[in-house]
C-alpha cells in the first residue's frame, strides 16, 4: 500500500469547500441528530438518579457504570462496522439503547435496588452508536488523497462534537427542570433511534466493509499501535475533565440555589471549545501535529487548575469558558494523529477508541468527583479534572516518541492492510 501523506498539510482548505463534498449532508444531517444525546445520557442519568435517590455518588456511579460499558464496546462495535459495515452495527445497536434507557428509567421509578440500576446503565452505554467515528470514517472515504481538507473535516467534526455538548446540556437539563429527568432521557433515547437509523440508512457514503479477512493479513486491533495506545492514554484524562465538569458544575449550581443553570454553565465550557475549534481549523498550521498535542494539552492543565477555586457560579462559567478553550484544539490534533497511525481497514475502529478513551475517563471522574463532592462539597470535585489532564500530559511528554513515524521499520497490520510509515521528516512539510 502506497505511503499516504500526513494530515499537516498547509494548504487552506475552508469549510465551504468541505461542505461541497458531493453527498456529504445527506449523512452529516442525521449524524448530528443521532449525536446530540450523546451529551444528554451521562447528565440525563445523573439527574435521574440523584433525583430519586437523592445521593450524587450513586448518580455518578450509575453514570460511570454507562461510560465504561461504552469505553469498552465501542471499540469492538467500531472493529465491527469497520469488517461488516456501520449499518450492520448501528440499526441492532440503536434499538438495544433505546430499550436499555427505558429499563433504566422504570427501575429508577419504581425504586430498585441499586444494583439494578447499574445493571440497566450497562447496556445503554454498552449500545451507544459510535456515530462520530463513523462520520470520520465516511469523511477519510470521501477525501482520500487530500490530506489537507481531511485535516479541516477533524476540525468540523470536532466543533459539531462541541455544538451537540454545547445544546445537549441545556437541552437535558431544561426537560429536566421543567418537565422531569426521566423525560430527558426519554428524548436521548429517542433521538438516538431516529438519527442512528436515518444514518444507518445513508449507505452509499460509508466506506465498503473491510471483511473478516482482507488481503490474507492477520487482523490486528487498532490498539496494537503504540501511538494509538498513547492518544487513548491522552484522551482518557481529557474525559476525565468531562466527567468531572458534569458532576461538579451540577452540584455547584445546586448549592449555590440555581440547579437550571448547571446545564447552561457547562454549555459555555463547550461553548468555549466550539469556538476555538472553528479558529483551529482555518489556520493552516506549519508546526507538526505532536507539538500542537503537547501545547493543547498544557493548555488544557491551564485551564483546569483554576475551577476548583472559583466562589460563585459567574466566576466558574468564566473559568470554564477560558478552560473550554482548549478542548477542541486537542481533540483534532489526536485525531488528526491516530489517523496517520492506522490502515484503512481499521479507522472507525482507531477513532473509537479514543471516543471509548473519553467515555472511561469521564467514567472515571464522574465517579471520583461524585464521590469528593457527597464528602466534602462540589468545589473539591474540579480537583479531579486538575488530577486527570495533568496525568494526561505528563504520559504525552514522556512518551511523545510513540508519535513520530519510524520510516520503513513502522509497517504495521492494522485491520487487515499493511500500512508504509513515512519518514519523519515528512511530517514537518510545509
Amino acid at each position: 500500500m502506497a505511503a499516504r501523506r500526513p494530515v499537516d498539510d498547509t494548504t487552506r482548505n475552508g469549510y465551504g469547500a468541505l461542505l461541497r463534498t458531493p453527498r456529504a449532508w445527506t449523512f452529516l444531517l442525521p449524524a448530528l441528530i443521532a449525536r446530540l444525546p450523546y451529551a444528554m445520557l451521562g447528565l440525563g442519568i445523573v439527574l435521574l438518579v440523584r433525583d430519586t435517590t437523592g445521593s450524587y455518588g450513586l448518580a455518578g456511579g450509575v453514570a460511570a457504570v454507562a461510560a465504561v460499558a461504552q469505553a469498552l464496546i465501542g471499540p469492538q462495535t467500531g472493529r465491527l462496522a469497520d469488517r461488516h459495515g456501520q449499518a450492520a452495527v448501528l440499526v441492532p445497536a440503536v434499538l438495544v439503547h433505546a430499550a436499555a434507557v427505558a429499563a433504566l428509567i422504570a427501575l429508577a421509578h419504581a425504586g430498585a435496588p441499586d444494583w439494578t440500576l447499574f445493571l440497566a446503565a450497562a447496556p445503554a452505554g454498552a449500545s451507544v452508536p459510535q456515530i462520530g467515528a463513523m462520520v470520520r470514517a465516511r469523511w477519510v472515504n470521501r477525501l482520500d488523497g487530500q490530506p489537507a481538507l481531511l485535516n479541516t473535516a477533524f476540525a468540523f467534526e470536532s466543533v459539531t462534537d462541541e455544538f451537540t455538548f454545547v445544546v445537549g446540556p441545556v437541552l437535558a437539563t431544561a426537560i429536566a427542570t421543567a418537565v422531569d429527568p426521566s423525560v430527558g432521557l426519554v428524548a436521548e433515547a429517542a433521538l438516538t433511534l431516529l438519527g442512528g437509523l436515518a444514518f444507518a440508512a445513508r449507505r452509499g457514503t460509508a466506506p465498503a466493509p473491510a471483511g473478516p479477512d482482507a488481503h490474507g493479513l492477520r487482523r490486528a486491533s487498532a490498539l496494537a499501535s503504540p501511538g494509538v495506545r498513547l492518544l487513548a492514554g491522552g484522551f482518557l484524562g481529557l474525559g476525565s475533565v468531562f466527567g468531572a465538569l458534569q458532576v461538579s458544575i451540577t452540584a455547584f449550581a445546586e448549592d449555590a440555589g440555581s440547579p437550571g443553570l448547571s446545564g447552561p454553565v457547562y454549555g459555555l465550557f463547550a461553548a468555549g471549545s466550539m469556538v476555538a475549534g472553528v479558529l483551529y481549523g482555518l489556520v493552516p498550521w506549519r508546526s507538526p501535529a505532536r507539538q500542537r498535542m503537547l501545547a493543547c494539552y498544557a493548555l488544557l492543565v491551564l485551564g483546569c487548575s483554576t475551577l476548583w477555586a472559583m466562589p460563585n457560579l459567574v466566576s466558574l462559567a468564566i473559568a470554564g469558558l477560558f478552560c473550554g478553550l482548549a478542548i477542541a484544539p486537542t481533540l483534532i490534533t489526536g485525531y488528526t494523529l491516530v489517523e496517520t497511525l492506522v490502515a484503512d481497514g481499521a479507522k472507525t475502529e482507531a477513532f473509537t477508541w479514543l471516543t471509548g478513551a473519553i467515555g472511561l475517563g469521564l467514567a472515571l471522574g464522574s465517579t471520583a468527583a461524585g464521590q469528593l463532592i457527597d464528602r466534602s462539597g462540589p468545589s473539591l470535585g474540579f480537583t479531579v479534572a486538575l488530577i486527570g489532564s495533568g496525568l494526561g500530559l505528563v504520559a504525552l511528554v514522556t512518551m511523545r516518541g510513540l508519535l513520530l513515524s519510524r520510516g520503513s521499520s513502522g509497517r504495521t497490520v492494522a485491520g487487515g492492510a499493511a500500512v508504509s510509515r513515512e519518514p519523519v521528516e515528512a511530517a514537518r512539510r510545509g
